[in-house]
């Protein structure tokens, strides 16, 4: 009896270099869906490293991408923003000096490179003399941080935002679309400047505005709060490193945000000098259809 074939690994040889909440959450999706036959794990600690190997999220552990690069077909840099940036710049040199060629031509035509950052500008922008990088922003994720975190169910009907540019080769594209698509995410193309002012409006600013608030809580009222501002203020509780990067590397987008959002409050605070009973429910009307939109688009 002829049994259907199993369809190969979608990807020969999976690196990803951070093997933290997100990376870990990413090599388990791999494994959980069964798109690569071998996932590399890169990071500066060893033994943290060894301790994600040991617990079943890597089949091995690296401390550089110099030695592991030659293997790779699809490499995910899962580091802050400003790493990914950095990064840009030693893989290059990295490139030179292992290729054959005195240009910087990567070492395997099928290799691939991407990254998860939520600021793609910068990123794109400092990524632009490798053709083999297209950008993403896989948008779920968690205030918990390292890879004993790590969740293979993350990016289960989450979105992900691909960001090509112009030189952007088609078949890698098509390539990355696929491969986000395999561990379970829906895919939409933005470019780098239009995906940096929307995530300014529905993540930095949002997260921007629950540090705000939490920290306007005085300490003998915290057993007075409630769901609402717990609820409010949860995203503030995230790794304030990662956050400082995203914010200052999406600088001028959230500055707009954080006007926009300056505005509204002047609009709440105007009705309630004036009292201005009317125009005060009418704003609280406007919020609530808005975020009622919101929980309809999330069931779609």
């Amino acid at each position: 009896m002829n049994e259907t074939p199993i369809p190969p690994p979608l990807e020969e040889t999976v690196v990803i270099v951070g093997v933290g909440m997100i990376g870990g959450s990413l090599a388990a999706a791999i494994r959980r869906h069964q798109i690569a036959r071998h996932v590399i794990g890169i990071g500066r600690d060893r033994a943290r490293m060894e301790a994600a190997r040991d617990a079943g999220l890597i089949d091995e552990a690296a401390t550089e991408i110099r030695s592991v690069l030659p293997r790779a077909n699809l490499v995910i840099f899962c580091t802050p923003v400003e790493r990914v940036i950095a990064e840009a710049g030693e893989l290059e040199r990295v490139i030179a000096e292992i290729s054959p060629s005195p240009s910087n031509q990567i070492p395997s035509r099928d290799l691939l490179l991407t990254d998860v950052g939520s600021v793609k500008s910068p990123i794109c922008s400092a990524w632009n003399n490798l053709p083999a990088f297209i950008g993403s922003h896989p948008i779920a994720g968690s205030h918990r941080q390292g890879f004993e975190a790590a969740d293979a169910g993350l990016f289960s009907g989450r979105i992900c935002v691909v960001t090509p540019v112009a030189a952007s080769i088609p078949h890698r594209l098509e390539r990355l679309i696929r491969f986000w698509q395999a561990i379970g995410m829906r895919t939409v193309q933005m470019s780098p400047e239009a995906h940096d002012a929307a995530l300014a409006m529905t993540s930095h600013l949002p997260h921007l505005a629950a540090a705000a608030l939490a920290a306007t809580l005085a300490a003998e009222n915290r057993v007075l709060t409630g769901s609402g501002f717990r609820d409010t203020t949860r995203v503030a509780a995230g790794d304030p490193d990662l956050w400082t990067g995203i914010l200052f590397n999406n600088a001028e987008q959230v500055m707009a945000g954080i006007d926009h959002l300056q505005a509204g409050l002047a609009a709440f605070r105007t009705a309630l000098a004036t009292r201005d009973l009317d125009g005060l429910k009418k704003l609280l009307v406007d919020g609530a259809r808005s975020r009622a939109a919101l929980d309809e688009t999330s069931h779609r």
